[in-house]
């Protein structure tokens, strides 16, 4: 399959033909490292990775619309892939939203995808689509668990729904932004929209 790819620093632009939904979601998670510190990647092993709020004030625009895919219903709604050890990729919808700059998501107490998350930390975040305009959104990186009480405090006040201690809270790093973009169900391929951070200057 041939491609064209523009690339202006750190964000493309790409037309493809994608894969379905859920193998582009598993394909993304057996491509990311497993995670070692949060935000710190160590000698050129792992990419860098930011708080959504960094992300939004490098690439407004891709932000900006991703978060209205992810807020479409009105509601903060995603289709979570994760992994562990040597299992399969697993795929959950939760709710999500951004609160003081961060992505975040209430996961209940023992489930499966907070087990995930614990071990390896790895995951893909896409958006519902809208049939009529499917545009897609796609965010990954690595989760880790918020322990500020403040910030949960401030994340439950806002959330959908009401939060209780069956809840654990956590943060979604942005290691790579994707966005897919459609003009209606007929218009093919998407053509795509791709941002990842800056490396770090070398020492």
């Amino acid at each position: 399959m041939r491609s064209t790819e523009l690339t202006f620093g750190r964000s493309s632009m790409i037309r493809l033909d994608p894969s379905p939904l859920v193998a582009a979601l598993a394909a993304t998670l057996a491509s990311t490292p497993p995670a070692v510190r949060w935000r710190t990647m160590g000698a050129g092993q792992e990419e860098p990775m930011v708080a959504w709020g960094e992300f939004a004030a490098a690439s407004p625009e891709l932000a900006r619309r991703g978060r209205e895919l992810f807020e479409r219903t009105g509601i903060g709604e995603a289709l979570l892939a994760t992994v562990r050890d040597d299992l399969p990729p697993r795929i959950h919808p939760i709710y999500v939203a951004v609160v003081e700059g961060r992505l975040l998501a209430f996961l209940i107490v023992g489930s499966g995808k907070v087990a995930d998350l614990e071990t390896d930390g790895r995951y893909a975040l896409h958006a519902h689509q809208d049939p009529a305009v499917p545009h897609e959104f796609q965010v990954r990186g690595r989760a880790h668990e918020v322990r500020d009480r403040e910030l949960r405090t401030a994340a439950a006040a806002a959330w959908s729904f009401e939060v209780d201690d069956g809840y654990r809270l956590f943060e979604f790093g942005v290691e790579h932004a994707v966005f897919g973009e459609r003009g209606n169900a007929d218009d093919w391929p998407p053509v795509y929209t791709s941002w990842r951070p800056a490396p770090p200057p070398a020492p």
